[in-house]
This record gives C-alpha cells, sequence and structure tokens, in this order.
C-alpha cells in the first residue's frame, strides 16, 4: 500500500532528521533547494522543529518550511503536521508546528520532544501508518476527505520494571 510522505526541515543539530528517517517511508528534506521546488504528488505531512525562544520578535517558523508552503499547490495536498520541540521554550513549545495547523486548517498529528524517543517513534508510525489506511482504502487517494483530528503527544516514557 501508498505511504503518506513526510516532508521534513532539520537544523544542523540532525534531531528532526534522525527522527525523520526512523519513520520507516518516504521522507524529504526541506533544506535541500530541489526539495522545496517540488510540489509532492499527493497526500503528504509536514514535520517541522519550533525555535521560538520566548522574544516575540523571532520567527518560529522555519524558513525553508516557509518558502515550501508558499505554493498553494503544496498547501492543498498537506494532509497533517507534526513537530519537534523544547520544553524549556515554555508557552512556545510547538509553536511552529501549531501554527501551521491552525492557519491551514490541518490537524497536528504529533508532538515530540527534541529528537524523540523510540516509543515516539513507533508512536508516529502507528498514526501514519492509521492515516495511509484512512487515505489510501477509506477515501480512495482523496487527501481532502482525510482529516484525522486527534492531536498526539508522545507519552511518558515507561519505567524500568520494579522486582516484587
Amino acid at each position: 500500500m501508498r505511504q503518506v510522505p513526510v516532508y521534513f526541515y532539520s537544523s544542523k543539530s540532525g534531531m528532526v532528521k534522525l527522527f525523520a528517517q526512523n519513520l520507516a517511508r518516504p521522507v524529504f528534506d526541506l533544506g535541500d533547494r530541489d526539495i522545496r521546488s517540488t510540489v509532492p504528488d499527493g497526500p503528504w505531512v509536514l514535520l517541522t522543529p519550533s525555535y521560538k525562544t520566548g522574544n516575540a520578535d523571532n520567527d518560529t517558523l522555519p524558513e525553508p518550511v516557509k518558502r515550501f508552503l508558499r505554493n498553494p499547490e503544496v498547501r492543498r495536498k498537506m494532509v497533517g503536521v507534526m513537530g519537534s520541540g523544547n520544553r524549556n521554550f515554555g508557552t512556545h513549545y510547538q509553536a511552529a508546528a501549531r501554527e501551521i495547523a491552525k492557519k491551514s486548517g490541518r490537524p497536528m498529528l504529533f508532538e515530540f520532544e527534541l529528537q524523540g524517543t523510540q516509543w515516539d517513534v513507533e508512536d508516529a508510525r502507528k498514526i501514519l501508518e492509521e492515516l495511509d489506511l484512512e487515505i489510501y482504502r477509506g477515501h480512495g487517494g482523496d487527501a481532502a476527505n482525510a482529516r484525522p483530528q486527534e492531536t498526539r503527544t508522545n507519552p511518558v516514557e515507561p519505567s524500568a520494571p520494579t522486582e516484587e
């Protein structure tokens, strides 16, 4: 079955890139100018970091993400948003992803902190697999009808088993 691709942007730290590459599906790096100049051939998901640190003048949205989203056809085909953030940013945690989701009317599919955990990757994979089923089986490939409404955040990491 076809998989919804993930288009992502990652800073030089590479944390978002590592997360994206572990999703076991087609991923495309918006840091690459050639990728930014393309239009996805169907539904796609955005994965973006947030950088706002409390400075009201600090723009949250990474420039490559803004450039990619300038194309109306690209925006129309986007079916959801995932975000990486840093809880140290307080109220600005996930600001970029949440702002894009709100402005586009697309759902926040998943949020995780920094590079995420192995459990975050597993949860994100499950969410994307559900999205694949909804789009490619349930709606015959019509992305306009596939709008998952549930926002999921990273779960609390399970603690080590205790001896009784």
